[in-house]
């Protein structure tokens, strides 16, 4: 997995790519969402390409966000590129994003 975080310099935002590699797990990859703080919540669909699934975002710099993956809509992964782990209170870790 991997972030690549890209600064503006015309305005306060940072582009955000979140990769997640189809071959991540044991099983199958069909689908992989985004679920993060910075949407309340709301699962957005990774596109796949070329054997990853992948979307980029445009964000607030100087913020913190939480986001997990949810990988065919069960299971949850948090990303090994993120800068830092909060305890979610349900299941574990969310994967935290500093900007």
């Amino acid at each position: 997995m991997a972030l690549r975080k890209k600064y503006l310099k015309s305005k306060p935002v940072c582009k955000v790519s979140f990769d997640f590699p189809s071959d991540r797990l044991a099983e199958e990859v069909k689908e992989v969402e985004l679920v993060a703080s910075f949407n309340n919540w709301e699962p957005i669909s990774l596109r796949k390409a070329k054997g990853t699934f992948t979307r980029t975002i445009d964000l607030e710099a100087g913020s913190n966000y939480e986001f997990r993956y949810r990988v065919n809509g069960e299971i949850w992964e948090n990303d090994e590129a993120a800068d830092a782990y909060q305890p979610n209170g349900i299941d574990g870790d969310n994967s935290v994003l500093v900007l």
